[in-house]
C-alpha cells in the first residue's frame, strides 16, 4: 500500500467513525425534537454546508461534472430530487426504528444490510450477482435472527423499521450509481439534502408538534442544547464533512475496499452506544452482530478476474 492507498485509507476510517457516531446524534436528537423534526433540521443543514464545499471544490478544479448549461441543470435537479425522494423515506424510516427503541448497534448492523441489498435488487436491472452476494445473504439472514428475534419468533416493529430503511437505501444508492457518473455528486447531494429535509418538515408538523404539546412547546425544544449538539453534528458533520472526506479519499482506492471501510460505521456505531450511552448487547445480540458483519465483509469480496469478465 502506498502513501496515497494509506491516506485514503484513514480518511475512510475517520468518514466511518464520523457515520458510526451519528446513530448516538440520531438517537439523542430524535428524542429531544422528534424524528422527522430531527431529520428535517439535519439535512437542510447538511444541504448549506455543502455549498461552500462546491466552492472550493470549483475553485480548486477538483469538480470534473460541474453544469455548463440549462439542459445539465435541469438533470442535475431531476437527479437530485428523485434521490432525495428516496432518502427521505429511508433516513426517516431508520430515524422511525431508532425512535421506537432500536439500540445504536442494532440500527447500525441492520442498516448496513444496504450493501447486501443493492446488488440484489441490481438484478432487476440486469446487473449479476456472485456467489459471494448469495452467501453474505444466507450469512446476514442467520444474523438477523440472532440480532432481531427475541423470545418468541416475531420482529418488533423497530426492526421492521430499520429492515425497511436499509431495502430504502439500497434504492437510494442504485439511484445515485444511475446519475452521479452524469453531474457533480457534491451539487448532488446538495439538492439530494434540501429535498430530504424539505420533505421533512411534514411529517414533522404532523406528527411530532401534536406529540410534544403543541407549536409552541415544539419551538421550545429547539431551544435547548440537548437538541443542537446532535442536530449539528448529524447535518456538518456526518452530512458535510463525512461526505468530503469520502469524496476525496474514495477516487484513490479499489471500490470494494473503500465498501469495506466505510461498512465499518456499523461497528463504530456499536462502540458509540457502549461508550456514549452506555448500551449494552446480550451475547445473543453481538452473535448476530458478527454474523452481519461476516455477511457484509463477503458481500464486498472481490471476485477472481475470470469471473468479473463472465
Amino acid at each position: 500500500m502506498n502513501s496515497k492507498q494509506l491516506r485514503s485509507s484513514l480518511l475512510l476510517v475517520i468518514t466511518a467513525i464520523i457515520w458510526g457516531v451519528a446513530f448516538v446524534a440520531q438517537t439523542k436528537g430524535g428524542d429531544a425534537v422528534g424524528p422527522f423534526s430531527f431529520n428535517c433540521v439535519r439535512f437542510i443543514i447538511g444541504s448549506i454546508v455543502l455549498l461552500p464545499v462546491i466552492f472550493l471544490l470549483d475553485k480548486t478544479g477538483v469538480s470534473k461534472r460541474r453544469p455548463v448549461n440549462k439542459e445539465d441543470r435541469k438533470k442535475l435537479w431531476i437527479g437530485g430530487i428523485l434521490i432525495g425522494i428516496a432518502l427521505f423515506f429511508a433516513a426517516n424510516a431508520q430515524q422511525v426504528g431508532i425512535a421506537l427503541g432500536a439500540q445504536v448497534s442494532k440500527a447500525g448492523f441492520l442498516t448496513a444490510l444496504y450493501i447486501i441489498l443493492v446488488p440484489i435488487l441490481g438484478l432487476f436491472i440486469k446487473k449479476k450477482c456472485g456467489w459471494n452476494i448469495w452467501l453474505g445473504v444466507a450469512i446476514s439472514i442467520v444474523g438477523m435472527y440472532f440480532l432481531c428475534i427475541t423470545g418468541e419468533f416475531k420482529l418488533q416493529w423497530m426492526d421492521i423499521a430499520l429492515i425497511a430503511s436499509a431495502f430504502l437505501f439500497a434504492i437510494q444508492i442504485l439511484l445515485i450509481d444511475h446519475f452521479s457518473p452524469q453531474m457533480d455528486p457534491v451539487r448532488l447531494s446538495s439538492i439530494e439534502f434540501l429535498v430530504c429535509g424539505i420533505l421533512s418538515a411534514i411529517p414533522a408538523l404532523i406528527y411530532d408538534v401534536p406529540s410534544r404539546g403543541g407549536f409552541g412547546m415544539w419551538l421550545y425544544d429547539f431551544t435547548f442544547w440537548d437538541a443542537w449538539t446532535p442536530i449539528l453534528y448529524a447535518g456538518v458533520f456526518s452530512s458535510g464533512v463525512a461526505y468530503t472526506l469520502q469524496v476525496v479519499a474514495q477516487p484513490g482506492l479499489n471500490p470494494t475496499i473503500a465498501s469495506l471501510i466505510m461498512s465499518f460505521e456499523a461497528v463504530f456505531g456499536t462502540l458509540a452506544g457502549w461508550v456514549l450511552l452506555k448500551q449494552t448487547l446480550t451475547h445473543r445480540e453481538v452473535i448476530g452482530c458478527v454474523l452481519m458483519f461476516i455477511a457484509i465483509v463477503i458481500a464486498q469480496l472481490p471476485l477472481s478476474k475470470k469471473k468479473e469478465k463472465a
